[in-house]
Parts: C-alpha cells; sequence; structure tokens
C-alpha cells in the first residue's frame, strides 16, 4: 500500500532543471507511483496539491520532495542520493553577491555577458542591472511582459548593447553555445533567430555539409512582433554585418510584421543574407539552408535520413504532431499541410515541468493515446542542455505505440548524445528517422 511523504529542506536551492531531472528518475523507481521535487514556489505548491498531497508550510527558498510510494522512506534515501551529485558549490568567504549589479560590480575578471535563467516575472530587474552596466543579456526566461521587453531593449539602444531573448533558448557566441546548443564547427554563416529549434535545424543541416558558424545570436520569439519592432534583430544584423568572421547571415523567423519586415528590408548590409520565414509558399528551412550553401559555393549533400526496418500496415487517416520546438512543429504543419499539431514547448505546457527537450513525460502520454490509423511526427532535439539520451526516454514508447512514427532528429555527430546511436534506436523501435525536419514532414505526409 502506497503513502504519502512530504518533506521540506529549509534554504536549500537547486535549479529547476536538476530537480526535473530527479523527479523524473524518482518516478521510475519501482514502487513509486507519484514524485515531485521542486522549489516550494507558489506554482510548485498549487502543482503538489493537484497530485493530491498536502501543501506545507513553505517558501520559494525552500526544497520540497513530495513522494507516494510502498517504501518511501527508500526513496527520500535514493533523492538525497541523486540531490549529493548536484552540490552546489560553497561560497567564498564573506558575503555573495545579491543582485545582478552587484555580481557584475565584483567579477573577476570582468564579465563579457550576462545570462538571466529566473521566472519571467523577476527576469526584467536582472537584465536591466546588465544593461545598464554596459554587457549584453541573454534572457533565456520566458513569461516576461512584453511592454517589460520593449523597454529592455529601448534601453539596450541607448547603451549600444545587444538583448537577446526573452525566451531565447539558443545561442552560440564565437563558438561557446548557450542555453540548448549544438556541437558546431566554426565557419562564415552568422545566424539571427527569432527561433532557437528553427536555428538548431539550420546549423545543424550546415554542420551535415561541412559548412560552420561564426555566431548564433537568438533575439527571442516576440522581437519582430509590431509591438517589439524588430529592435533586437536589427542590431544583431549589423553586429554580424561588422563581423569579419562572417561571410553569409542567415535570420530566422516565423514571418515577421509588414512594417518590421520591411525596417530588415531597408537596413542595408553589406554582407548577404538569407531569409528562413516560415510562411506559405516560402522555402522551408531546409531549402533555406540549402539557399545559403548555394550562396556560398558550396555543395548540398543528401540529408542522412533512416528508413523504418518494416513499414506497419494499416490505413493511415491523420498526422499528429508532438513536437518540442515551436518552430519545428510550425514548419512541420506548413509542409505536411494537414494534421494537428502541438507544441509541448509552448509556455502552456512548460510551467511547472521542464521543457520537453528534457522532461518526455507529455509526449510519451501523447505517444499512448496515438491509434494505429495515426501518422506521428515529432522531433528530437539533441545537444547540450538537452536529455542526455532521449531515446532512453521515448524510444520505449515509441515501440509500443500501435502508430507509425516519423522522427526529425535535430543534431550533429559532435553531439554528446551520439546522433547514430539515438538514429539506431528510434529506428529499432520502428521509427523512420530523418535529419531534415521538412523531410520528415514530407514523408509523413506520403503515408496517409
Amino acid at each position: 500500500m502506497n503513502r504519502d511523504l512530504v518533506l521540506v529542506r529549509r534554504g536549500t536551492y537547486y535549479d529547476s532543471v536538476t530537480l526535473m531531472r530527479i523527479s523524473r528518475a524518482l518516478t521510475e523507481m519501482p514502487g513509486v507511483s507519484a514524485a515531485m521535487v521542486a522549489m516550494a514556489t507558489d506554482l510548485n505548491l498549487s502543482v503538489i496539491r493537484d497530485l493530491g498531497f498536502p501543501a506545507p508550510e513553505a517558501g520559494p527558498g525552500d526544497l520540497l520532495i513530495a513522494l507516494r510510494a510502498a517504501a518511501p522512506e527508500s526513496a527520500v534515501a535514493e533523492a538525497d542520493r541523486l540531490l549529493s551529485t548536484f552540490q552546489q558549490p560553497r561560497e567564498p568567504a564573506g558575503q555573495p553577491p545579491l543582485t545582478t549589479r552587484s555580481a557584475i560590480r565584483s567579477a573577476v575578471p570582468p564579465p563579457d555577458l550576462v545570462l538571466v535563467s529566473v521566472p519571467g516575472e523577476h527576469a526584467f530587474a536582472e537584465a536591466q542591472d546588465a544593461v545598464q552596466a554596459g554587457l549584453p543579456v541573454m534572457i533565456f526566461s520566458d513569461g516576461v511582459p512584453l511592454e517589460q521587453e520593449r523597454r529592455l531593449k529601448e534601453l539596450a539602444e541607448a547603451k549600444d548593447v545587444l538583448v537577446m531573448g526573452p525566451d531565447c533558448g539558443t545561442a552560440a557566441i564565437g563558438g561557446v553555445g548557450l542555453g540548448f546548443a549544438n556541437v558546431l564547427a566554426p565557419g562564415p554563416v552568422g545566424v539571427v533567430a527569432a527561433s532557437g529549434t528553427g536555428a538548431q535545424q539550420v546549423t545543424c543541416l550546415l554542420d551535415w555539409a561541412g559548412t560552420g558558424v561564426s555566431h548564433i545570436l537568438g533575439v527571442g520569439g516576440r522581437d519582430l512582433s509590431a509591438e517589439v519592432g524588430g529592435l533586437s534583430t536589427l542590431r544583431a544584423l549589423r553586429m554580424l554585418d561588422d563581423d569579419p568572421a562572417t561571410e553569409l547571415i542567415v535570420l530566422i523567423s516565423k514571418p515577421p510584421a509588414p512594417e518590421v519586415a520591411r525596417a530588415v528590408q531597408e537596413v542595408g548590409l553589406r554582407t548577404r543574407m538569407v531569409r528562413a520565414l516560415l510562411r506559405e509558399g516560402a522555402p522551408d528551412l531546409t531549402e533555406a539552408t540549402e539557399q545559403a550553401l548555394g550562396a556560398l559555393r558550396r555543395p548540398v549533400p543528401e540529408w542522412p535520413a533512416w528508413p523504418a526496418w518494416s513499414g506497419r500496415r494499416a490505413r493511415h487517416k491523420a498526422i499528429k504532431g508532438i513536437y518540442s520546438g515551436g518552430t519545428l512543429s510550425t514548419e512541420a504543419a506548413l509542409v505536411a499541410g494537414q494534421g494537428d499539431f502541438v507544441d509541448y514547448g509552448d509556455d502552456a505546457y512548460t510551467r511547472g515541468r521542464a521543457h520537453p527537450m528534457i522532461d518526455p513525460t507529455l509526449r510519451v502520454e501523447a505517444l499512448s493515446r496515438a491509434d494505429e490509423t495515426d501518422v506521428v511526427l515529432m522531433d528530437v532535439v539533441l545537444g547540450h542542455g538537452a536529455d542526455p539520451d532521449p531515446a532512453a526516454s521515448l524510444a520505449h514508447a515509441v515501440a509500443r505505440t500501435p502508430a507509425t512514427v516519423v522522427i526529425a532528429l535535430i543534431g550533429t555527430e559532435g553531439d554528446p548524445q551520439d546522433l547514430h546511436r539515438q538514429a539506431a534506436a528510434f529506428r529499432e523501435a520502428g521509427a523512420a528517422v530523418f535529419t531534415s525536419n521538412a523531410q520528415a514532414a514530407r514523408h509523413a505526409r506520403s503515408l496517409l
């Protein structure tokens, strides 16, 4: 018989991604039916209550461990073991910095960039400290109010610095990856992206073609809206235009607001630019990559794909897209021309849980709901920051579903997950695997 156990560790902090991974590991233990290890924010306390646990008196600086298991004490011991492997480093003697501003002032050597990854309601103050100090900032946080984004980017214009984000999941500065980042060779292509997974798809295909990247500058999904006016996009384009290592710029986004599109068109760059703007009748991301290779007079390879071992004989009626990347989901829906597509990386699905590139739970559940008449189309994104072994989490669900599964595997041969091993595992589970999301979507459409 299961028992509930809820513990509070006062004044103990771990980052949310670490805690999500520990929660998942505990849930997979024999005899554990529910587990949550999280900071005691208001949101997480409400999640605890939704799971049927009593919510204790605790604050956002406290650690919660909630377990429903036949022997919860054993699960607590495993939680402690896992937490010890992520033990936070001890602060040096003296008072540690309490704000971004004080951290900037005390840092030796001085910082070159500030990365903000706090709840969205607190991100503006931290990013503003960075901008006022004259430093570029990457805002990984989502949920930042639109008017705050506009104010921050106007301040950045006055300070002559770049704001990447909010909700900037991917960037690379001089070969150093930030957020979700693939292992890429240096090269002549600079990328400005209002989409993290869109940038990953294009740069991974370029890597397959033997063409490297100078920088990836993420600007956030709302930057090209009328409300923000493309302030970060225009600055990023000018920065890459001044970069001697950048011979070609690729701009990746969903369609911008008309007035922003005109501003981008009139920015007056010396460097050639390829636009990868996802909309009806426009090139998909793979075609835009091929245009970039053509502009550099480099050959276009055959994009690697691994067909399924055997086709499942079924009368397929519908495509169901279960994506972790919003731009990849949008692209697949445009290419397929039909189907039901869900972006599980959207804010509506990530409140209180890790991004689906890390936590596969929602997509495993979606696979279990598919039937034999469905073609399930999904992405699996590799690289630093993503699930260290996505096949270990997803391949069993792919093998069990009665649906036919088509996977867009976004990654490079240098990524730590071993792309070829991932492809082999998913293919053995019965999926067809493509390195091009657009080709995966066309294959899914052909099965109907």
